[in-house]
Order: C-alpha cells, then sequence, then structure tokens
C-alpha cells in the first residue's frame, strides 16, 4: 500500500488573532457558529487575512477538497491500495480510513471538516472514518516508514508521471503541496528521497494529484 500526504495544506479554523475581526464575526454569524469553529477561508476573509504569516499558503480549503476528493473517488483508493493523509499548515494531521466518502459539496464538506475538529474523530458502525491529532509532518512521515518519500514541486527535477510511476514501490509515500502558492518549507524538503517536477510551467494541486494517481493505477491494474 503507498501512502499520500497532502503537506502544509490550507485547512485550519479561525487562529485567535483573526477571531474578532469584523469579517470573520460576520460570517461566523451567518453559518451560527462562534468564529473559532470554522474553516479559514480566504473567499470569506480576505480582508482579516491581509498581513498575516505565511499568507500565501492559507485560507484556501477549497483546493485541499479537491485534491481530496481526486484521490479518494479512484480504485486504489476503493480497493485499499493507498493510505491518504492531510497535514495541515499548523501541524495537525488528518488521517482517513478505507473508504470514506467525502462530499462533492463544497459547503458540506467545511461542515464536516469543523465537525472533525471539535469532536477529533468522525466515526460510523464503530469504525474511525476521520482522525485529526497534533502531528508534525516529519513525525507522520516516520510513523508511515516509507521505503521512499517522493515529493512533487516545481523546483524538483523534471520527469514525465509516466516514468515517476514506474519509481513508486508499493511502501512509497508521495507528498503534494495542499496551499495555493509557494513552496515547500525546508522542514518538509529534508524528509524527502527525490523531488519531482512535472512540468515547465505550475500546476494546481489536485491535478497533479489525479494525473500522478492515474499514471500509478495503470502499472498495477492494466
Amino acid at each position: 500500500m503507498i501512502s499520500l500526504i497532502l503537506a502544509e495544506s490550507a485547512l485550519e479554523l479561525i487562529p485567535s488573532e483573526l477571531k474578532h475581526h469584523p469579517s470573520v464575526i460576520s460570517h461566523a454569524q451567518k453559518l451560527g457558529k462562534l468564529s473559532s469553529e470554522i474553516l479559514l477561508d480566504n473567499s470569506w476573509h480576505f480582508a482579516a487575512m491581509k498581513g498575516i504569516d505565511n499568507e500565501l499558503k492559507r485560507g484556501r480549503p477549497d483546493l485541499v477538497h479537491f485534491s481530496i476528493l481526486e484521490a479518494t473517488t479512484i480504485p486504489l483508493y476503493t480497493k485499499n491500495k493507498l493510505k491518504f493523509y492531510v497535514h495541515t499548515v499548523d501541524d495537525k494531521v488528518i488521517s482517513f480510513g478505507p473508504n470514506v466518502h467525502v462530499a462533492k459539496s463544497y459547503h458540506r464538506f467545511a461542515g464536516l471538516i469543523e465537525k472533525l475538529y471539535k469532536e477529533k474523530q468522525i466515526t460510523a458502525n464503530n469504525e474511525v472514518l476521520l482522525e485529526i491529532k497534533d502531528k508534525t509532518f516529519s513525525e507522520l512521515v516516520d510513523e508511515i516508514n516509507p521505503s521512499k518519500v517522493l515529493g512533487f514541486s516545481t523546483k524538483g527535477n523534471l520527469n514525465s508521471y509516466e516514468k515517476i510511476a514506474t519509481e513508486i514501490s508499493n511502501d512509497s509515500c508521495l507528498v503534494f503541496g495542499g496551499f495555493q502558492k509557494g513552496h515547500f518549507s525546508d522542514m518538509i524538503e529534508k524528509k524527502f528521497t527525490t523531488m519531482y517536477s512535472v512540468g515547465d510551467e505550475s500546476f494546481e494541486g489536485h491535478t497533479v494529484v489525479a494525473r500522478m494517481l492515474y499514471e500509478y493505477e495503470k502499472t498495477i491494474f492494466m
């Protein structure tokens, strides 16, 4: 089974320094929740986010949602050959159980993640579907203990999806960025065995996830 990590993902609750901003309070009131219980979302909280630390890597839970859907609606995942994790920009890790069906509606997805942050686990029929814990990227990789860690970034060695797929062994860990712009932090890159680029231009993360997993599926299912 291979592992996939969305690293430094733009998925977090409103940080304490922003919870009293008017745009955050207004949005929370519309949702009937406390400011501290809702996801930071640049679409709603743009004014509040201006100038915060790591601004370009934060506030895009919609992009994380896209990548989750790409990774968990394919044979590789449904046949239990892929273990999926989301590592967030504020060092939390969401672990996905087997055959978790995430809502395709973004609003329902956001509600699910907000509930997960509050309850720490989502269960059904005594089975843990989603679980969130405080954990760094390094701790997660050490826990997985893969034979190699393959990162994907425009800073990496240029190669094709097809060629990279042949380099993936059945206990490899693939790491994609869960943010809109920028590069992995140094502490993330330090854990990579190899870092690949799949083109001279920057592609959206969910596109790279979908194409890479499809090419790997072809090596084991076709």
